[in-house]
């Protein structure tokens, strides 16, 4: 428990029921070796939180860039709650440390697996706002989100990730970027897709999602993020 007050302390919130802090960070792998930690993995406060933080964000949008069209604010929420961005919020508070994970999941690096901590920083949103309530879901939220959507600090909203993507690399290479499924994982309701987009073989970024689309847009993202049009990278095979 000493750990688990490591956590609040980090996040400034101190809950009630510590059960749901608890099965917010319990990676179903754990369930096979420490069967008692929890009734079930975090999988089902994760799609809560999934809910929370799409709505969140979608109102603090709203009220943020007035100026912007829907399709607009679509893309830019879509950069904020992608895979990649959750994984980077729950490393800024050190999440991965205190997930419980099986022997196996840990040893292969679960601690830092973007799908693992991407689904416990959703989890542990819908354990905020149940033990919390939505206003407490909500300062926590937007402690990351405003820190993403400082001046400079948005996306290219001209047009989506893939599209933009494939108007710099046909311009570049004279090729279309293709995508590959590296991994699904998760039950039905919860499936987390991670695609990587190419040019030839090379990877030019990796992404996840909770479809293929949205894990190609993140893909794609990834890469633009990483563009460097002046680097003279070799031709693809």
């Amino acid at each position: 428990m000493t750990e688990l007050t490591d956590l609040e302390t980090t996040i400034g919130i101190t809950f009630q029921d510590k059960s749901l802090l608890i099965r917010a960070l319990v990676h179903r792998s754990a369930l096979n070796e420490q069967p008692d930690i929890a009734p079930c993995s975090n999988e089902r406060l994760e799609f809560l939180g999934d809910a929370v933080l799409g709505l969140v964000t979608a109102n603090y949008l709203y009220h943020r860039f007035p100026e912007y069209r829907e399709g607009d604010l679509t893309n830019l929420r879509a950069s904020l709650v992608r895979g990649e961005t959750l994984a980077e919020f729950a490393r800024q508070i050190d999440l991965g440390r205190f997930l419980y994970l099986s022997k196996g999941e840990e040893s292969s690096g679960g601690r830092d697996r973007e799908a693992n901590l991407a689904c416990a920083f959703e989890a542990l949103v819908g354990a905020v706002y149940l033990d919390q309530g939505l206003e407490a879901a909500n300062r926590f939220i937007r402690r990351f989100v405003q820190s993403r959507t400082r001046p400079g600090t948005a996306p290219n909203l001209d047009k989506d990730a893939k599209s933009h993507l494939q108007e710099l690399v046909q311009g570049a290479y004279q090729q279309t970027p293709r995508y590959r499924t590296v991994t699904e994982t998760g039950p039905d309701h919860a499936k987390m897709f991670t695609v990587q987009a190419l040019l030839g073989e090379r990877v030019l970024g990796q992404g996840t999602g909770r479809s293929k689309q949205a894990a190609e847009q993140a893909a794609a993202q990834s890469a633009l993020d990483d563009w460097d049009p002046t680097r003279p990278d070799e031709e693809p095979a």
